[in-house]
């Protein structure tokens, strides 16, 4: 885990990470969030819809966000304040993804970071981005 301090945020600071999305993942989601949308648990039906197998939900993959700025920049001393994300293409089980991010613009008076980050597929495909304001504690 990154431990930025407001001192060391400078504009062009950037991290990535990569992770694989498990079976066991899509599961842990379920139980959580309750979302039985058939894309998402029943892969004949999302089939019929088109996709080759289940769709991975797109909240569990923007949790790598909170992973990216909690973790990692500007991490242990990160408060979100906020996201916004689009989601591009369908992630499935099994895609290895790696999510990056840099900081694009500093607030002293607030110390504030707002972060530019993607999220993209080990076949290059950009599947989410998104546009992210954390806090600096320290």
């Amino acid at each position: 885990m990154n431990h930025y301090g407001w001192q060391d945020l400078e504009l062009g600071l950037k991290h990535e990470f990569q992770t694989v999305i498990t079976e066991e993942m899509m599961q842990h989601f379920l139980q959580d969030s309750g979302d039985v949308n058939p894309l998402h648990v029943d892969a004949a039906y999302a089939e019929t819809r088109g996709f080759p197998n289940k769709v991975v939900y797109g909240l569990l993959t923007a949790s790598f966000y909170s992973t990216l700025v909690g973790v990692h920049l500007p991490g242990q001393n990160c408060l979100l304040h906020g996201i916004d994300v689009s989601f591009l293409k369908p992630v499935f089980v099994g895609d290895a993804l790696t999510i990056s991010g840099e900081i694009t613009y500093l607030n002293e008076a607030y110390r504030q970071a707002h972060i530019s980050a993607q999220i993209i597929s080990k076949q290059g495909v950009k599947v989410s981005k998104a546009r992210i304001k954390v806090g600096v504690l320290e």
